[in-house]
Order: C-alpha cells, then structure tokens, then sequence
C-alpha cells in the first residue's frame, strides 16, 4: 500500500550559499517500495492531473502531482523500463514504456491495463522512443545499434536504420517544431539527424552527423526554434550545439568541477539532467552529489561559455544518487524572476527520485505551506547498502 510519511517540523539551517539562492522545503515524501529499488524517470500528464514514475521493479506506478495520491500501476514488463511517455492531447489517457524486453507498450491510464504492443524483435533491448513524423504516425526506437521506425495506426515496421550508429542507441527524439526530422544519439558518440519522409533508409534520409567524442547518455532540445542541443554525456561531461548547423556552442569538459566551484556544498558527482524554460529563456543543468542534494545551474552558451552558480537546492530529502527531476513548469520558469504571484499548487517546486525509492516533493521557500514541511534528515535515512549498481549503465 502506498503511503504518505508524515513530517515532522525541523528549523532548516542556513547553507553557506549566495543570498540569492532559493532553497526549497520537502513537502512530503513517498516510499514507492519496500527494497532496494531505483526510482528511474518522473513525467507528467499533458493537463498535470497525474504523473508516470517507473521504477527498477519493472512496473510503472500514477500518481497526482499535486497531493501525492497514489493512482495505480501498469505491469507487463519482464526487463528494466528504460523510458516513459505520454501520448499528449490527442491521446490523453495513454502511456506508453519502452524496456530491454524488446517491446514498446501502451498502457490505458484509466484501466492500468495494456492496450497495444510493438516488438522489436528476440533480443533487441529498446533504449529509447518518440512519436512524431510527418503526419504525426510514427514511432522511433532506438533498439541496440539500429533505429527503428513504426506506423503505430497499423503496428507495422517500416524501417529498419543500422548503418548510422555502431553501438546502443540511447536516445532517439524527433524535433518538436519540425517533426518530419528525427534525432539519434549513442554510446559511439555520435548524433544522427535524419529526414522521416517518404521511403525511409540510411543512405537517403540521414541528413548530418554530429561527432560528440564520447558515450552519450541524453539529449534535449532548447532555444526559442529548438534549434539547440544539449547533450550529457556517460563521463558527465556537457555540450551544447546548434543541430541544424552542426555547430559546437559550448563544450564543458569539466562541467563538475565548474558546477562544484558554483557552490560550498559537497562536490558534484553527477548530472540528472538539463531542464529549458522557454517563458525565462533560460537553461539549467541539474547536478547531484552521492547523498541527495541537488542544485540547479544556470548554462550560458552566447559569448564566454558559463556554468554559474546555483540557483536553486534541493536539499534533505534523498539519501543517495537521484535518477529524475519533474520540476512544476510555471515555478520552474520563475527560478530566475521576483514574481510572487501564485496559484493553489504553485508553491510546489516540483517532484524527484532516486536510487533510494523515494518520490520527494519540494516547496518553494516562499510557499504559505513552508513551516508545516521541513523534514529532518534523520527521518529518511536508510542503512547503507553493500553493493552499488552502475548509475552510467544505460540500460
């Protein structure tokens, strides 16, 4: 049974940080099990009436992003889920998992029950997958080396591209504003971008290839066209390109220690992810230390190439590596900003797991609920574990 852990009210102590750095409070947290296990990726619905986290159990559990409830969960799976989706407006109550099974699922939210099934074939893990194309039909898949494309009105494969990547595909994404293109990144460093229109094969549609240098662990897109990319990489290095051009715009070879040297917490010992508010035009590389904390670093890639200090922590909920950061975007995108207009969930950050099984819910400090939700750090503490898995694995 799920459960909320109550709080227990705790002064929170001052960090020796800049004075204009927003900390945020721990509104509540949730065991999402009762071992070992990862929570991997937090996404929310279109209308944020609920959100999706899956976890190393092979399931993928609902829950509301406002109050914590806990929905349901859709199980099928037989291997790590390597990602998760929404279908967006059209579909609203679909979800859809990709998993080193070798299959794609669509869940029905309502029921937790699956509705469809695309296999890539005995053997295949699939990394990665994204809905888009020229008339919005297809599905991409990174699957081992190889890419491959579904019409998902019908089920049926219609390419097969294994000539662009000599190893694991962990990224596929078709471009938001131009979804005829589709982007690849993998373990061999390199990021493909590829035409999805009419007949589709190697020689003819892929477009450009970026050379990164190194194993690639995720990409996004940002900019006010999504003609950006940034990329994070297996070693923790980060870069950001212009993909249309293939240009090199920034490339932080030494993006932990810059990050590090933008705080006086412990030294950053990963990446999560990188977050793009378009409403600020601004861009965030969330970095974590090995006990929990987060911060939140501001990229700049025009001029001298920065990562700035913090901006935001995130402190005293996790107790090891964070896997998933889903921020609450109206907030997120007032990181930067004096607004202090709010709504009946706004002071409400946004949500993170870990490699510790909690799902934790932060408050901005400004939040009326603040002084009812500080939470001593020794109400999560867990006994060490004796064997670690490999974060960098991306499968």
């Amino acid at each position: 049974m799920q459960t909320i852990t109550s709080m227990d009210v705790e002064e929170q102590q001052p960090s020796p940080t800049p004075s204009n750095v927003k900390h945020f409070g721990l509104k509540n947290s949730i065991q999402t099990n009762f071992g070992d296990d990862y929570v991997f990726q937090i996404i929310p619905k279109d209308d944020w009436s609920s959100m999706a986290v899956s976890l190393s159990t092979n399931t993928v559990k609902l829950y509301s992003p406002v109050m914590g409830q806990y929905y349901g969960e859709c199980k099928g799976h037989s291997a790590t889920i390597n990602q998760i989706l929404f279908s967006g407006p059209s579909n609203p109550h679909v979800l859809s998992s990709c998993s080193s099974d070798g299959t794609i699922r669509a869940w029905d939210t309502r029921s937790f029950q699956q509705v469809s099934i695309l296999n890539a074939g005995p053997s295949q893990e699939v990394f990665s997958f994204s809905t888009g194309g020229p008339n919005g039909s297809l599905v991409a898949a990174g699957c081992d080396s190889q890419v491959l494309l579904w019409d998902w009105r019908n089920n049926k494969q219609i390419a097969c591209l294994e000539d662009s990547h000599m190893d694991d595909v962990t990224q596929v994404h078709f471009v938001p504003d131009e979804p005829g293109r589709l982007i690849s990144a993998s373990v061999d460093g390199l990021i493909c971008i590829f035409d999805t229109s009419g007949d589709i094969n190697d020689e003819d549609h892929l477009d450009s290839v970026i050379n990164v240098g190194t194993s690639i662990a995720k990409v996004g897109f940002f900019g006010e066209s999504y003609q950006k990319l940034w990329c994070l990489t297996h070693i923790e290095t980060a870069s950001i390109w212009d993909w249309k051009d293939g240009r090199n715009e920034a490339n932080f070879s030494d993006a932990r220690t810059l990050a590090s040297e933008s705080w006086n917490l412990d030294h950053v010992d990963y990446f999560v992810d990188c977050h793009y508010s378009k409403e600020a035009e601004k861009l965030w590389l969330i970095g974590g230390t090995n006990a929990g904390t987060l911060g939140y670093f501001p990229v700049n890639s025009s001029g001298t190439a920065t990562i700035g200090a913090a901006e935001a922590i995130l402190e005293g909920g996790h107790t090891s590596v964070v896997r998933s950061v889903l921020p609450m975007s109206r907030i997120h995108s007032e990181l930067g900003s004096s607004s202090s207009s709010h709504d009946h969930s706004s002071g409400i950050f946004g949500w993170t797991g870990g490699e510790d099984g909690r799902l934790c819910c932060w408050l901005s400090d400004d939040s009326p609920q603040k002084n009812q939700s500080w939470i001593s750090s020794t109400l999560v503490m867990k006994p060490e574990r004796t064997c670690k898995k490999n974060r960098h694995q991306p499968y």
